[in-house]
């Protein structure tokens, strides 16, 4: 799935889409070859973008999309 919001860079939509998939940000970080807190990072500059507070909102806002 694709995120339409242009906002997002690449590596912030594989993060968001994991995330909302149920991931850990431990397990993004290994399936993403990334440090634990640069895929927190990426996350939490996402969800800034998206107007939500954490994994629960951007799970519903990708299944209202």
């Amino acid at each position: 799935m694709e995120l339409a919001t242009p906002d997002l860079t690449p590596r912030q939509r594989e993060c968001v889409r994991l995330a909302a998939a149920g991931l850990t940000n431990r397990q993004i970080a290994d399936r993403l070859t990334l440090s634990t807190r640069t895929a927190a990072n990426h996350l939490q500059a996402a969800y800034d973008k998206l107007g939500v507070n954490d994994r629960t909102q951007v799970g519903r806002l990708l299944t209202a999309l």
